[in-house]
């Protein structure tokens, strides 16, 4: 409507909705010195007429019109007029309301997590730990705790918040968000954005964590079984790659999820996973068999224009999903008794049955080894690590082809022959 239609004060709701615009902004009285002010764009809002001390007149804006509706803005005024008569300039009100709300933000939980975290990026933790940091930050703390100033997160806010995560049943994760907490207010207190770390006593209240259970996993007797089935599984190469990755390799589905062409050597049959990416914040060498190698070249040709091994579908997903290596255990018959993880297990259990020496196996599953070498050895015991590996990919061919108690006492024979040369040809060199 047109303002001339006007025809009475305050303004109706319906006269604020349906103001129309005209060539230059002007001001509609609402009373008490209170206008509702229309520009030419049709953006409305409403403003305060008000005398200062010095006896000048002066507008004061109150807020943006449908967001502040009439009822919210005549209230807002009187606010004001309550202000003035105290002699508070309402201009300097406002200026110092935004400081004190800007810096309630920045006391804010939310910061002090969002501070925290930062320092695990620039301390240099691998990808997956930060990835898992971010996760159960985003999922469950953050909810939970982001918006409260941190200087009134009580210990009940904490408790509640460890308690609803167990109550899922997700204890590793509890463990987690414990950890993360405490660090989270002892930072603050040392920065000095509280006094009291209201989650320093969680373990006393948490529940008893469930005994460990290993990933499932197969002995040997089952493995030419699952070999047949695996071979001739309709799953897509990336994805039937993947799981013979895990399995001839015996590395974290995880690291085989984000392995990039660029750490793949062909020339030395040599997967480096950097630092950044090790559980262990080292770099590992991991040595590719021939069978490994040849899986390799067939998938460069569907993927090597990609950064990733096993790229995602859609900018969102740049690798492959964290199930689908056990989608693919899962479609040839293998839900709930193997796992990608537990194909490690499988891995450590025949070769440590057949004789290859702990210190070998532990180095390929990437466990990290006591004393100054299992800190800074990067391809520790990689001679013979790459003659194991090779045996057992070999091993696993004669399972899949049936071989006779005969064949495999050989290939037993062959693990003393083999450590020993390579122990031998490591100490000449």
């Amino acid at each position: 409507m047109k303002r001339s239609g006007i025809k009475r004060r305050p303004l109706a709701d319906t006269v604020l909705a349906t103001l129309e615009p005209e060539a230059t902004a002007y001001r509609e009285a609402d009373g008490n010195g209170l206008y509702f002010r229309v520009k030419p764009n049709d953006t409305k809002s409403w403003e305060l007429r008000y005398k200062k001390p010095d006896g000048k007149w002066s507008w004061h804006g109150l807020g943006g019109y449908p967001e502040l509706s009439g009822a919210k803005a005549r209230e807002k005024a009187a606010d004001v007029r309550k202000l003035l008569a105290a002699g508070v300039s309402p201009v300097e009100h406002k200026a110092a309301t935004k400081m004190a709300d800007s810096i309630a933000a920045a006391n804010t939980f939310r910061a002090a997590a969002e501070h925290w975290y930062q320092r695990k990026v620039d301390d240099g933790l691998a990808e997956s730990t930060l990835r898992l940091m971010r996760g159960y930050l985003d999922n469950d703390v953050l909810p939970a705790l982001g918006d409260k100033p941190i200087t009134e997160v009580t210990r009940k806010d904490c408790a509640d918040l460890q308690a609803s995560i167990e109550a899922r049943n997700a204890t590793n994760t509890r463990d987690k968000v414990r950890v993360a907490l405490r660090q989270i207010f002892s930072q603050a207190i040392a920065r000095g954005l509280c006094e009291n770390n209201p989650a320093s006593e969680l373990l006393a209240i948490s529940t008893k964590t469930p005994k460990a259970k290993q990933y499932p996993h197969l002995l040997e007797p089952e493995l030419p079984a699952f070999l047949h089935s695996l071979r001739a599984t309709t799953s897509r190469l990336p994805a039937r790659t993947a799981t013979w990755m895990c399995l001839w390799t015996a590395s974290r589905p995880g690291m085989v999820r984000w392995a990039e062409w660029s750490e793949i050597d062909f020339d030395n049959a040599l997967w480096t996973i950097p630092a950044a990416k090790m559980k262990m914040r080292r770099d590992h060498v991991v040595p590719l068999s021939h069978q490994m190698l040849s899986a390799l070249r067939d998938l460069h040709r569907m993927t090597g224009r990609s950064r990733y091994l096993f790229p995602g579908i859609g900018p969102k997903k740049p690798v492959i999903s964290e199930n689908t290596i056990n989608l693919t255990l899962s479609k040839v018959g293998y839900r709930g008794k193997l796992v990608g993880h537990g194909s490690r297990h499988t891995v450590s259990t025949l070769l440590r049955e057949h004789g290859w020496l702990k210190e070998h196996v532990e180095a390929q599953l990437a466990h990290k080894e006591a004393g100054v070498s299992g800190i800074y050895n990067q391809a520790q015991y990689l001679p013979q690590r790459r003659a194991m590996m090779q045996w057992y990919a070999d091993y696993l061919d004669g399972l899949a082809a049936g071989m006779t108690p005969n064949q495999r006492a050989d290939f037993d024979r062959l693990v003393n022959v083999i450590d020993s040369n390579v122990i031998e040809f490591v100490s000449r060199a």
